[in-house]
C-alpha cells in the first residue's frame, strides 16, 4: 500500500524524514481500518457514516496518537492503531452532532449530513459512530473504556455548555474557555494519552502528554478564533468574520467586551448586535482588528502553547519531542 495514495498529508510539522515515513505508513493503515469500522450491513448506514470521512479532514487526532506512541517502545502495536481509530471515530461522530446544533450546510467543503439528509439521520449517524468507537475501546481494556467515557462526558458537556449562559459568578470568558477545553481539548488530550499508553511509554510520559494535548488542543481552537478576525483571506479555512456573522462569542470578542474604555462603546454595540449585514460586519472587523483585545488573545494563545511545550521536558531530545514542540510553536505562530 502506498502511503502517499492512501493517507492524507501529515497534519503535524515533522522534519525528521524517518519519523515522517513511519507515521505516513501507519496512517495508511489507520485510514484503511477507519473505512472498515464505518461500514454497516445496511448500505445506507455505511453511506451516511462514511460521508464526512470521505470528505477529508486533517486526521490530526489519530496522527497525534501515532506520534505520542513513538515515546514508548511499542509504537507499532495493534493497540495503537485501534486507539487512533477510536479518537477519529469519536471526533467524526461529534461533527455530525455539531452540524445539527449549528444548522450547518457544509462541512469540509461537502454537504453536511443534516443538509444532505436531515437532522434525524445526522444525529443517529453520530450516535452510530460513537457506538463503533465504544466497541473498539472495549478491545483496549477496562481502563481505556473509563478514559473514553470520561472524555465523552467532557466533550458532550462542552457542547451543552456552549448553548447556555455562564452560571452565577462565572465570567463569559471563563465559561467559553471551559467550553473549548471540553469540546476540543479533551479529545486531543486523550489522543496523546492513548498513544503514550498503548505505545508503552512510562506513566510520567502519559501524564505529561495528556496535559500537553489538552493545552495545545485548546490553544489550536483559540488560534482559529483569532484568525477568524485577523485573516484577510480564507487562510483560516472559512471566510473571515464567519463567527462574528453567526453571533459566536470567541476569545478576542469576549476579551474586547471586558474592556471598560468608553471609546469601545461602538464596538460593544456592534458585537452585541446583529452582524449579518455586510457593512456592519466590515465595520466590526475593522474596529476589532485594531483593538488591544487581539494582542491580548494572541498572548494568551502563545502562553498556552508555551505551557504545552514545557510539559515535554520529560521526553528525551529527539525527533518525537521536536515534532511535538514544533506543533505547539505552529499554534502560536498561526495566531500571531
Amino acid at each position: 500500500m502506498s502511503p502517499s495514495n492512501s493517507a492524507p498529508a501529515l497534519a503535524l510539522p515533522i522534519t525528521d524524514e524517518a519519523l515522517a515515513e513511519r507515521l505516513r505508513r501507519r496512517m495508511a493503515v489507520v485510514e484503511e481500518a477507519l473505512a472498515g469500522h464505518a461500514r454497516s450491513e445496511a448500505d445506507f448506514v455505511t453511506e451516511a457514516a462514511q460521508h464526512l470521512m470521505e470528505a477529508g479532514g486533517k486526521r490530526f487526532r489519530p496522527l497525534l496518537v501515532l506520534l505520542a506512541a513513538e515515546a514508548g517502545d511499542r509504537a507499532d502495536s495493534d493497540e495503537v492503531i485501534t486507539a487512533a481509530c477510536v479518537v477519529e471515530l469519536t471526533h467524526l461522530a461529534s461533527l455530525y452532532h455539531d452540524d445539527v446544533m449549528d444548522e450547518a450546510e457544509l462541512r469540509r467543503g461537502a454537504d453536511s449530513a443534516n443538509a444532505r439528509w436531515d437532522n434525524h439521520v445526522a444525529i443517529l449517524t453520530g450516535d452510530w459512530l460513537f457506538s463503533k468507537s465504544s466497541e473498539l475501546t472495549a478491545d483496549l481494556g477496562a481502563d481505556a473504556v473509563r478514559i473514553q467515557a470520561q472524555t465523552f462526558t467532557r466533550l458532550v458537556e462542552g457542547q451543552i455548555l456552549e448553548t447556555v449562559k455562564p452560571g452565577p459568578g462565572v465570567s463569559a470568558l471563563d465559561h467559553y474557555l471551559r467550553v473549548v477545553a471540553g469540546k476540543t481539548g479533551s479529545l486531543i488530550a486523550t489522543s496523546a494519552l492513548y498513544g503514550a499508553r498503548f505505545g508503552g511509554a512510562s506513566n510520567e510520559v502519559e501524564e505529561a502528554l495528556a496535559a500537553y494535548g489538552e493545552m495545545v488542543g485548546s490553544a489550536f481552537q483559540l488560534s482559529d478564533d483569532i484568525l477568524d478576525v485577523a485573516s484577510e483571506t480564507d487562510e483560516s479555512g472559512k471566510t473571515p468574520g464567519t463567527d462574528l456573522r453567526e453571533g459566536v462569542m470567541t476569545l478576542p470578542v469576549l476579551m474586547a467586551l471586558e474592556s471598560e474604555d468608553p471609546a469601545d462603546a461602538r464596538l460593544h454595540e456592534l458585537l452585541r448586535g446583529d452582524l449579518t449585514d455586510d457593512a456592519l460586519l466590515a465595520e466590526t472587523l475593522t474596529l476589532l482588528r485594531a483593538h488591544s483585545a487581539m494582542d491580548e488573545a494572541r498572548r494568551y494563545v502563545i502562553a498556552r502553547a508555551g505551557e504545552a511545550k514545557a510539559r515535554l521536558a520529560v521526553l528525551p531530545d529527539g525527533p518525537v519531542r521536536s515534532a511535538l514542540e514544533a506543533f505547539a510553536d505552529a499554534v502560536a505562530i498561526r495566531s500571531a
